[in-house]
């Protein structure tokens, strides 16, 4: 399958619905975003992967004051793989409520669905260090 234009640019839409969302405590319009037995591996926050819209859902109310009063996304790279897939990748950035922010990477699995494009898998990356801890080489 070609990705269109269209294609990428409802797919870099979709990717960029998820911080309004969240941020508006509209976590019952995650549906748009996710397939139903989506993947959230958050497994680099010391947490078991996330299975399912719900989950998603239960552990944004669970985390609480605790999440970020801002999902910024930028830097959104589209791919078509080998197998057929369709995978996105961008840049994530957190705002806390004390002003603190996070970076992190987001790894997207996309389908195409009857409702248009959704994300099936999704692997959150913290970014902690610079360079990814790249050194000088001599």
């Amino acid at each position: 399958m070609a990705l269109t234009l269209e294609d990428r640019f409802a797919i870099t839409e979709l990717i960029s619905l998820h911080g309004h969302l969240v941020d508006e405590g509209q976590l019952d319009r995650l549906d748009e975003l996710f397939t139903p037995d989506v993947v959230y591996d958050i497994s680099d926050f010391g947490r078991d992967p996330l299975v399912g819209v719900a989950a998603i859902r239960q552990a944004a109310l669970a985390l609480g004051a605790g999440n970020p009063v801002a999902h910024h996304v930028t830097n959104v790279v589209v791919r078509e793989s080998a197998d057929g897939r369709v995978r996105a990748r961008s840049k994530g950035l957190g705002v806390m409520a004390d002003g603190s922010c996070g970076s992190a990477t987001y790894d997207d699995t996309l389908v195409r669905t009857s409702e248009g494009w959704r994300i099936s898998h999704r692997k959150l990356s913290a970014r902690r260090v610079p360079l990814n801890g790249v050194t000088r080489s001599e």
